[in-house]
């Protein structure tokens, strides 16, 4: 049997269906396209073989994921979000948006990191007004991962996997970039020491810290806004 709140009201009509544990995490995986049940459980660490089939089972039920088969080469079973699962697509970054600010804070240890989630994790960065205007492709190379940010007039869109043409390539290693995102150095100091590599249109690269921004952390005790 589901649980429920038994409430007539749609924060809680939404939770019955997406408040349990794993599933926005699940979502936010298929946000950046379809995935094999391997790819989940690679970037899903804890969560054990039996509790993601059941999870993606009861999502199949509720009209949020649907099976589909990955393209050639691949042609392997995966899953892919229905329109209903794609519009929380904006839940999911607004959380990402309020964790950045009110959640993150320094890396714990035995926290698992992986590069792929800053596709999501740029666009919760994005500072649309300073893009206005301009058109450019990022792609970050980090360990094993590759993926890129397209800029056009003041949107953004950020894919799995190399840009056909991009204007600036970033290559550094996983524990760097982890320390990019969690705001312990920055970009310009890893490409001064090395740590970081970029090639490609230097304009363009300048023009990066101001297109993503990480906001102050806020400490959710201080009580004054």
């Amino acid at each position: 049997m589901e649980r429920t709140y038994n409430q007539y009201c749609a924060t809680a009509r939404t939770l019955d269906i997406v408040g349990e544990r794993w599933t926005l995490l699940l979502i936010r995986e298929l946000l950046t396209g379809p995935k094999r049940f391997s790819d989940l459980q690679h970037s899903l660490r804890g969560l054990g073989t039996g509790l993601l089939s059941a999870r993606m089972k009861t999502l199949e039920h509720r009209g949020l994921v649907r099976k589909v088969t990955l393209p050639p080469p691949a042609r392997t079973p995966a899953y892919a979000l229905t329109p209903a699962g794609a519009d929380l697509a904006p839940v999911v970054l607004g959380l990402a948006r309020w964790g950045l600010k009110w959640a993150m804070g320094e890396p714990r240890e035995g926290e698992a990191f992986h590069p792929g989630w800053a596709v999501l994790g740029l666009q919760a960065c994005f500072q649309a007004e300073a893009a206005a205007g301009l058109r450019v492709v990022y792609e970050f190379r980090v360990g094993d991962e590759v993926f890129h940010a397209r800029v056009h007039d003041g949107t953004l869109e950020t894919v799995h996997g190399p840009a056909q043409y991009p204007d600036v390539v970033l290559t550094t290693d996983e524990l760097t970039f982890r320390d990019i995102a969690a705001g312990g150095t920055t970009l310009a100091d890893a490409l001064k020491d090395g740590s970081a590599s970029a090639s490609g249109d230097r304009a363009a690269l300048r023009a990066l810290r101001t297109l993503f921004r990480l906001p102050p952390s806020r400490d959710r005790g201080a009580g004054t806004p």
